[in-house]
């Protein structure tokens, strides 16, 4: 046992309190670039919504996919509250992406084309089934209301 008029001796790193400074600071500036990137003047900030998605093969896939359904009644008019529909615009989204498997035939890998395929049969389903709603359940499968059709 220790004498009871000794004080425990208490060793004290030097280095900890440079470490818990240099911690301090590095919290700080990750605090003032999350506010700078809120306000949109931060570095790689992009608006309110923050940062970009990749540009990369999914990212074309799903905005080009989300054109065309937006197209098809997936976006409602602020003004009138109903969806809006423009089976033109939307059947030219369907064929850019029609036109984008034929340029790319033999340069995607097994898992791009077989995305893109599985993308364009849907699209071209939602398509006849939207066309078909509007056009009162006739007309003929992939007839649009001007009397065309997606190319299946």
């Amino acid at each position: 046992m220790a004498d009871q008029g000794e004080q425990p001796k208490i060793q004290i790193d030097s280095d900890w309190k440079s470490q818990a400074q240099a911690e301090k600071e590095r919290l700080a500036a990750i605090e003032q670039e999350k506010a700078q990137t809120k306000a949109g003047g931060g570095p790689g900030a992009a608006g309110a919504h923050g940062q970009l998605p990749p540009a990369n093969w999914d990212t074309l896939m799903g905005m080009m996919a989300t054109q065309a359904l937006l197209y098809m009644g997936g976006y409602v008019d602020p003004q009138t509250n109903r969806p809006m529909v423009d089976l033109e615009a939307a059947r030219h989204q369907i064929d850019l992406l029609g036109v984008l498997e034929t340029k790319t035939k033999g340069n995607l890998t097994e898992d791009e084309a077989k995305q893109l395929a599985a993308v364009l049969y849907e699209l071209r389903m939602q398509y006849v089934r939207v066309a078909q709603a509007i056009s009162g359940g006739g007309g003929g499968p992939g007839r649009g209301p001007r009397g065309g059709g997606v190319r299946p």
